[in-house]
């Protein structure tokens, strides 16, 4: 992650597996909010803001750090599928070999 940008906003989680920043003090991690305002049916950052209960500003904070870390978050997503297919969690029945329904 090479952006050292302060953010008001945004703070990393050290215990998470992602390395990408999250919401402060919430478990929102920015790229969700990023992914909110882009695509097929992109919704405006106020609208995030208030479907998310944050503040517009952290809105646009995550936007901001998005951009500028489209690489890293990229390669984020990689590694996470990646951990997916390792397990074999990408192909039916969909659930952990060791998965034993209740009877």
């Amino acid at each position: 992650m090479s952006e050292t940008k302060q953010y008001r906003f945004l703070e990393p989680r050290p215990c998470s597996n992602y390395r990408q920043l999250f919401i402060k003090g919430r478990r929102i991690r920015a790229e969700v909010l990023y992914r909110e305002t882009v695509g097929l049916e992109p919704r405006t950052p106020e609208q995030v803001a208030e479907d998310f209960d944050v503040p517009l500003e952290a809105v646009l904070e995550a936007v901001d750090y998005c951009i500028h870390n489209e690489d890293f978050l990229r390669q984020e997503r990689d590694r996470e599928e990646e951990e997916i297919r390792a397990l074999g969690l990408d192909k039916p029945p969909l659930v952990p070999p060791d998965y034993k329904p209740e009877s």
